[in-house]
Parts: C-alpha cells; sequence; structure tokens
C-alpha cells in the first residue's frame, strides 16, 4: 500500500509545462473540465457521479486533436471523498461503439504498475505508451475498478457516449459485456496528451492522408507543435449540438486547423452552467479560478480561447436550488474577472482570444432588462479592449438583424441561449481567422 501511494503522488505533479515528460515535450491532444458528482437530472440525463462504480469497467471514447508516437492519460479524483483504488487501465483505437479495433489495446501503467491508489484530491498521469495516432482518431480508454470507487470527479456534459459492465473488461475489445446502461459523460479522464511525430498512416479511418472516416473527416498525422485551449460554458462545452457527432465548436474548429495544415490540438475545458466569478457545487469552480489549472495548466498551451460570463449576468439573483448562489452581477465586475484570465495568460506568455458574450433574449430566465443592460456594457468594454490579443465578436455574429438582441434562427439550438451545429460551425470558422 505504502509503494501504491508514493507512486501515486510521484505521478500526480504539474504537467502544463512543454517537456515535463522529461526529453520529451507533450501537447494536449484532448481534455475535460472535470467537477463536483452531481445526480442525474432530465435536462442533462442519466450520470454514475454519485454512486461510482464497485466491481465495474468503465469505458469511454474521445477524439484527439493532434497525433503523436507516444500517447500518455491523466486522470483526476479531485473531487474524490476516499482514496481511489484503479484495479487497471487499458487504451485503444476506437471501433464503432463500445468496441476497439483489435490488435491495438495497450495497458497503461502508473510508476510501472498496473494498479494505483490516488488520494482523494490528487490527479495522476499515467506512463507514456508507444501509441501511433493521428489527429481526429478517437482512442478509447477502459478503467477497472475492483472495489468501490465513492462519488467520482467527472464532467457532465460529454456529449459522447461511455459505457460500463460488470467485472474486468480491459481486454476485451468486443462491445458484448458494454450492451446495458450508457452515459453521456465522463469519468476521472481529465486530458490525453501525445508527443513525437507518428508515421503517415495512409488507409487508417480518420487518419492523415487515408480516407474520411464515418463523419466524413479526415484527420491529420503530424504532431502538435502547441494547444489551443477553448474555455468556458456551456456555449463552449457544446449544449445544443448533436451528441456523439463532435460538433462543439472547438471540435470544428481542430477540423479547420488540421485542414489548413496547422500543427495545433484543440482541447475544450468548457463546464455547462460555468459562471467566471462564482463556484457551484454542480458546474464547476468559478472561471477565474480553475484557468488556471484548466487552462495553464494544459501540456503545451499556446494560445487561450475565452467565452464566458452568460451564466453570471443571466442567472444572476436566481435562488439556490443546491448548486449554489447566483450573485447579482455588475458590467464592471464581470470585465475585471476577463482582465484577470487575460492578465494570468499573459504572464506565462500566451496568447488570449476573447469573445463577446452572444444574444440572449427569450431564454427562460434569463431575459430581463437589467441583465440586457449589463450584458451589452460588458460586450461594449470587451470591444473597447481589455488587453485580449484577438477578439471575435459573437453578439454581432450571431445576432438575429431584424432584432440584435436574439439568436438567428439558423443558430439557435431551440433555447434561444446556446448555438446548434451549423452556429457551433460558425464560432470556429471566427475563432480560426484570428489564431496566430
Amino acid at each position: 500500500m505504502v509503494a501504491a501511494i508514493v507512486s501515486a503522488a510521484v505521478l500526480a505533479v504539474p504537467v502544463g509545462a512543454a517537456g515535463s515528460g522529461g526529453s520529451q515535450d507533450w501537447s494536449a491532444a484532448w481534455a475535460t473540465g472535470v467537477h463536483h458528482p452531481v445526480p442525474s437530472n432530465d435536462w442533462d440525463g442519466p450520470n454514475w457521479s454519485v454512486d461510482g462504480f464497485n466491481g465495474e469497467s468503465v469505458r469511454q471514447v474521445v477524439r484527439v486533436s493532434a497525433g503523436g508516437s507516444r500517447l500518455r492519460v491523466r486522470f483526476s479524483h479531485r473531487y474524490g471523498s476516499q482514496p481511489l483504488r484503479l484495479t487497471g487501465a487499458t487504451v485503444g483505437s476506437s471501433g464503432p461503439g463500445a468496441t476497439v479495433r483489435p490488435g491495438t489495446l495497450r495497458p497503461l501503467t502508473f510508476g510501472h504498475r498496473s494498479s494505483v491508489t490516488v488520494p482523494a484530491g490528487a490527479e495522476l498521469v499515467s506512463d507514456p505508451v508507444p501509441f501511433e495516432v493521428a489527429a481526429l482518431d478517437r482512442v478509447t480508454v477502459t478503467l477497472y475498478f475492483a472495489g468501490s470507487t465513492g462519488p467520482a470527479t467527472f464532467h457532465q456534459g460529454g456529449l459522447t457516449t461511455s459505457y460500463r459492465a460488470a467485472g474486468d473488461r480491459r481486454a476485451d475489445p468486443g462491445d458484448a459485456a458494454f450492451g446495458g446502461a450508457t452515459s453521456h459523460s465522463w469519468y476521472y479522464l481529465a486530458g490525453v496528451d501525445v508527443s513525437g511525430v507518428p508515421p503517415r498512416a495512409a488507409g487508417r479511418p480518420g487518419a492523415g492522408g487515408g480516407p474520411a472516416g464515418p463523419s466524413g473527416r479526415t484527420g491529420g498525422s503530424l504532431g502538435a507543435t502547441g494547444t489551443v485551449v477553448a474555455f468556458g460554458d456551456s456555449l463552449t462545452d457544446g449544449y445544443g449540438t448533436t451528441p456523439d457527432a463532435d460538433n462543439r465548436y472547438p471540435d470544428r474548429l481542430a477540423e479547420r486547423l488540421v485542414a489548413q495544415g496547422r500543427r495545433l490540438g484543440v482541447v475544450n475545458v468548457g463546464i455547462n452552467g460555468n459562471k467566471l466569478l462564482a463556484d457551484s457545487p454542480c458546474y464547476g469552480e468559478r472561471g477565474v479560478t480553475r484557468f488556471h489549472r484548466d487552462v495553464l495548466g494544459q501540456p503545451g498551451v499556446r494560445t487561450a480561447v475565452v467565452l464566458i460570463g452568460t451564466n453570471d449576468i443571466g442567472g444572476g439573483g436566481f435562488p439556490d436550488f443546491g448548486c449554489g448562489a447566483s450573485p447579482v452581477v455588475t458590467a464592471d465586475e464581470v470585465v475585471d474577472g476577463h482582465r484577470a484570465l487575460v492578465r494570468a495568460a499573459h504572464r506565462q506568455g500566451i496568447e488570449v482570444v476573447g469573445l463577446t458574450i452572444p444574444p440572449m433574449k427569450g431564454a427562460f430566465g434569463y431575459d430581463t432588462p437589467a441583465n440586457e443592460a449589463v450584458r451589452d456594457r460588458v460586450n461594449e468594454r470587451l470591444r473597447a479592449g481589455v488587453g485580449y490579443d484577438a477578439l471575435v465578436d459573437l453578439d454581432r455574429l450571431l445576432a438575429d438583424p431584424t432584432d440584435p438582441d436574439a439568436l438567428r434562427p439558423e443558430y439557435d439550438a431551440g433555447d434561444r441561449l446556446h448555438v446548434n451545429d451549423a452556429g457551433a460551425e460558425l464560432i470556429a470558422v471566427e475563432v480560426a481567422r484570428v489564431l496566430r
């Protein structure tokens, strides 16, 4: 037990700086923002975070935005209530659904051990594993917990199907055991990093130089020279876009960069419901706090893209329904929060792209004259300049020409607040224009 905990402590180290893996430089190819366990609900669907896992395997699929010849996986037990015993884990190239492509499964180790105990509140990085992956490939991570995990640190709005099965299914490439419950959340996964330059993989679905995968999108085979981190709330997390389609705006941005031959990974650390200035037990730590970990702590981070403040403004004054208070905010407070993010990024030499706050007229609870006045004032100040290296004016881009306080109908996901796939594509196009 002592050796296992020491192993976890050694591995739970900061990974943000380039070269943190020794002589190898690492770039984040996929990441998510994690938060407290929360019960299932009608609008977000079922999740397994409160009960966790016991004698079960959980299989999770992610799409990487950059290629490499080596891979490592990051895990988070930040919001755990007890030590977490991870009995073992594997990674493999994704097949349809819960399947893994034959011959691609690789065991993950931690300090050269297959099992590890992670203290509550800690984060963990696997040992590097040789694993050729191209940009826009999907990889599957399978975790096995022989005992009870307790409540699971997770990301609720994954918009990607995760699977669970009884028993140890780490080495099982098939999907028969995973035919039961599914969820659209990610559990314990925090990031997938790549290093090295993979050989061109002609003929691999979704790989550079080969045919398009099932989505019709082709990948790239060159390794990344840095990472773009998309930070924000549900507008970044992708709420309103099609599940299991990778149509969030950071996904579409990654595709555009690959198509342009730009060797930049893109990772998405948006969290549904997140606020810039207030913590929530359901929707994550306040943006001005988690920015330091979720953005500045990413390996190889080069640029941050910031879209946040909608929930501070629209939710201001809401009663506490169990997810924390929603204080009324002023435009000055929101703008000062944006300035704090810019200063923190610039201190580390990271460029920051800001996005104005989109229209929300007609959004239930958010649309009030007072909230609209604050949103207008915040956007005026962002346009005037708060230190961003570039600004994308989403307010004007997404506005209905006949009613500028409302979303254009063709971009509305249906609630007058979130964008659909077409809106996400527009955001990706405009962000790609300003990235250097």
